[in-house]
């Protein structure tokens, strides 16, 4: 993956101009747009001394012509430095330091740019500490990811690591207690104590977890399922299961 990378959206742009302005290269607006965002947007560059251009729709639209599908810029690009995944060494250093139960969402071969950036997008707004992923069979951190993740692919620790499993027993060894999502399993999510260590696997897109990721797990949960489906996009899951975590906390802190 290139360090550097188109990145498109108005939330996109936005958070990389705020949060990390010295990664952002340059920006190109479309012409004709000169709302209260855009505005915004060039005041953001000017104060961060960040070049900036106009130009026309075209020459934005062609800038993801390698896309499948035509990328939704809303008028806005930035040619930015993008954040890269940590490895598992900073992984358990990051578990180490933490001063409260930590929560992690360990996603098992999440190959959809859209699906992973929803997921970052849940585990920002629910307030985990990471979110970990194997190195081969993942999407990359791209301009997609951060697009539909507005603004959460700069902020939430992203973990890359060779041996899912393995680093899944260190996390064990560091006292944290690991939730394996599977359809099959006999108790639901709202039957577990999540207010301890917690870290929530979430299987692939329609095959679920590996085996050696099952097996490592300490308890297998499921969503209660009441229609016709037999299971939610890996993404809404995740934030259904992030937001049991936080409402369980909560209680337990006022309680």
């Amino acid at each position: 993956m290139s360090d550097l990378e188109w990145i498109y959206g108005i939330h996109a742009v936005e958070n990389a101009l705020t949060q990390q302005p010295e990664r952002v290269k340059e920006v190109r607006f479309q012409e004709g747009r000169d709302d209260k965002k855009n505005q915004r947007l060039v005041q953001l560059c000017k104060s961060n001394k960040v070049r900036y251009s106009v130009v026309p729709r075209k020459e934005l639209d062609q800038l993801f012509t390698k896309n499948k599908e035509r990328a939704v810029h809303q008028g806005v690009v930035a040619y930015t430095t993008m954040n890269k995944a940590g490895s598992e060494a900073d992984l358990h250093t990051l578990v180490a330091g933490l001063e409260e139960p930590p929560l992690i969402i360990i996603l098992d071969g999440v190959t959809d740019p859209h699906n992973l950036g929803a997921c970052l997008r849940s585990a920002d707004a629910a307030g985990a500490h990471a979110v970990v992923m194997p190195k081969d069979n993942s999407a990359p951190l791209n301009a997609t990811v951060s697009k539909v993740a507005c603004g959460a692919a700069e902020s939430m620790p992203v973990y890359a690591v060779t041996n899912l499993a393995r680093t899944m027993k260190k996390l064990q060894d560091q006292g944290v207690w690991i939730f394996g999502t599977a359809g099959e399993a006999t108790q639901t999510i709202y039957e577990q104590d999540l207010t301890i260590p917690t870290a929530i696997v979430m299987g692939a897109e329609g095959e679920g977890m590996r085996r050696l990721t099952r097996e490592q797990c300490d308890y297998l949960v499921k969503l209660p399922m009441a229609g016709v489906v037999s299971s939610l996009n890996v993404s809404v899951a995740t934030g259904v299961c992030l937001y049991e975590v936080v409402r369980q906390r909560a209680a337990k802190s006022t309680g």
